[in-house]
């Protein structure tokens, strides 16, 4: 399926003015970063880049899609070259970008995006949208299953994403996050995460009786039966799961008093000999809940977690940016910046160097250092002309990634509400430099 129209009208106008002014030679570097950190949120997670490579390596427009773009008013005067340049258009440029899995802070790049300005500018909406979504959901994935504690979290969400492809997307996403697997059965099929779900309610009902429903379903499902057991009665239901005893592989919480009815349920499955069988609890929870359950010492082995983060439901947006920080002509490379007041960038590309405990933002030239000190330099070359460099890390090696690199942070980091100077992010003294010579530039 070509994505080539997945972007907003104005990127394909510029592309058009680009064309008629002569530059579609020039070339252009964007960044992709977040301006500022959103709700009680104290790292971003950078999830979707395989994505973001796909669509790239993919990148085209074809001829039903040119014939359309021909019709529209904002067309009327661009010359015919221009439609046939983007029968032809392929991404030939280069992308650097910091890994998936990769705890990432305000002004901090995720990717750039080196390119002949019309390849570098036609894919700012996807890339902000696909970035900037996974990536809301994998560090609020991060969130749950820190507040787990060691639990296991699985994601639920797909029925709440606010598309079925979202759902699929999220899954990934909560995977990175560290979630052990999904619902979605698509997410599996796609990405190779594991994935988790037995029946419903409505399995329940539509039987005569609990009794017949549980019966059947432990003889489809044997060791990996899990039953609902809130339906009517949750403690008659735990009765019922102890009388029919194994093969087994635990129960689910739906609703209720969760601090209540766990310890309960556990003492009537450990009663029955049934001490391995574990207890999964859902409805309608979110890191904040399941910390309290946790202090609560409440018997609980899984969390499925569906609404609040397949939507990031507190923080549900990323204010993800694309700007232009340098642009490459005949006449030579001039650096950009945006200096409007609370929106302002910093001009020329740049790396991140990442210390034991603060970030360097400097400029992509320079190479810092601070002793013996390991310093991380974390924008990779992922595309280099057009053509990958190497294959990308699967959602698991990605996952991995982000539970290492996770663990470096400290403790503030994972503080559950806003904390002040949790991590440092400074600016190297070129990059100050050329921030200045820019300004003073543009006040001339």
């Amino acid at each position: 399926m070509s994505l080539g129209l997945l972007t907003d009208l104005y990127q394909l106008t510029m592309a058009a003015g680009y064309f008629e002014a002569g530059k579609s030679r020039d070339r252009a570097t964007f960044e992709l970063s977040v301006r500022r950190m959103p709700h009680n949120r104290n790292f971003i997670l950078a999830a979707g880049l395989a994505q973001a490579v796909e669509y790239l390596l993919n990148f085209h427009i074809t001829a039903e899609e040119i014939a359309y773009l021909r019709r529209i008013p904002q067309f009327k005067y661009a010359s015919g070259a221009f439609f046939e340049m983007l029968a032809e258009l392929r991404f030939t440029g280069d992308l650097f970008a910091v890994p998936e899995g990769t705890p990432v802070f305000a002004g901090e790049p995720f990717l750039t995006v080196r390119a002949p300005v019309i390849e570098a500018q036609i894919p700012e909406t996807y890339l902000l949208a696909m970035i900037g979504f996974q990536s809301s959901i994998a560090t609020k994935a991060a969130r749950v299953v820190k507040a787990a504690l060691g639990r296991d979290v699985v994601e639920f969400g797909t029925r709440r994403a606010h598309s079925p492809e979202a759902g699929v997307l999220a899954g990934r996403a909560s995977y990175i996050g560290g979630c052990v697997g999904t619902s979605n059965a698509e997410t599996g099929f796609r990405y190779k995460v594991h994935v988790f779900g037995t029946a419903a309610h409505s399995w329940v009902m539509s039987f005569a009786s609990e009794r017949a429903a549980f019966e059947q379903l432990q003889k489809l499902l044997g060791e990996r039966t899990t039953y609902l057991i809130d339906t009517y009665d949750t403690i008659e239901g735990a009765k019922l799961v102890a009388e029919l005893g194994r093969p087994l592989w635990g129960v689910r919480l739906d609703s209720g008093n969760l601090v209540e009815l766990a310890p309960a349920v556990r003492k009537i499955l450990n009663d029955a000999g049934l001490k391995d069988a574990k207890i999964m609890a859902t409805g309608d929870l979110n890191e904040h809940k399941i910390h309290e359950l946790v202090a609560a010492q409440a018997p609980i082995d899984v969390f499925g977690v569906g609404t609040d983060l397949a939507t990031s439901s507190d923080a549900p947006s990323l204010g993800v940016i694309y700007k232009m920080v340098e642009m490459e002509s005949a006449q030579g490379r001039r650096y950009t910046a945006k200096l409007s007041h609370e929106k302002h960038t910093l001009p020329g590309a740049k790396q991140i160097f990442r210390h034991t405990d603060h970030d360097v933002l400097a400029r992509s030239t320079e190479c810092i250092s601070c002793g013996n000190e390991a310093v991380e330099a974390l924008q990779r070359p992922v595309i280099l002309g057009g053509k990958l460099v190497e294959p990308l890390p699967t959602a698991a090696q990605a996952r991995r990634c982000a539970t290492e690199r996770l663990a470096r942070l400290p403790a503030p980091c994972h503080s559950l509400f806003e904390a002040k100077n949790a991590w440092r992010v400074e600016l190297s003294p070129g990059l100050r430099e050329l921030t200045e010579d820019v300004r003073r530039e543009r006040a001339g």
